[in-house]
C-alpha cells in the first residue's frame, strides 16, 4: 500500500481503468462472436456492423493495437464473405 497521496490516488485511477477497459474488452470480444457464430449472411452483416464500430473506437483509444484491430477486421470481413458466398 503507498504512502503518498498522489501514489494513492494513481491506485484507485488505474483500478477504475481497469474495470472499464475490462468491460469494453468483453463487449468487442462479444460481438466478434456474434458475427462469427451468426446463422445468416444478413445477421452477420448487421453484426459484423458493430464489431467494426467497436473494433474503430478501440484503436482509436489504444484499448488494442490499431494494426490487430485491422487484422481482426479484415478476418471477419473474409468470414462474412464466406457466408454471403
Amino acid at each position: 500500500m503507498p504512502n503518498i497521496k498522489s501514489s494513492k490516488k494513481r491506485m484507485v485511477l488505474g483500478r477504475k481503468a481497469n474495470e472499464v477497459n475490462r468491460k469494453k474488452r468483453s463487449t468487442l470480444r462479444t460481438a466478434m462472436k456474434k458475427v462469427r457464430n451468426a446463422e445468416s449472411a444478413d445477421e452477420a452483416r448487421a453484426s459484423f456492423q458493430r464489431a467494426i464500430s467497436l473494433l474503430d473506437r478501440a484503436a482509436t483509444k489504444r484499448l488494442m493495437h490499431p494494426n490487430k484491430a485491422a487484422r481482426l477486421k479484415g478476418q471477419l470481413a473474409r468470414h462474412v464473405q464466406s457466408l454471403e458466398s
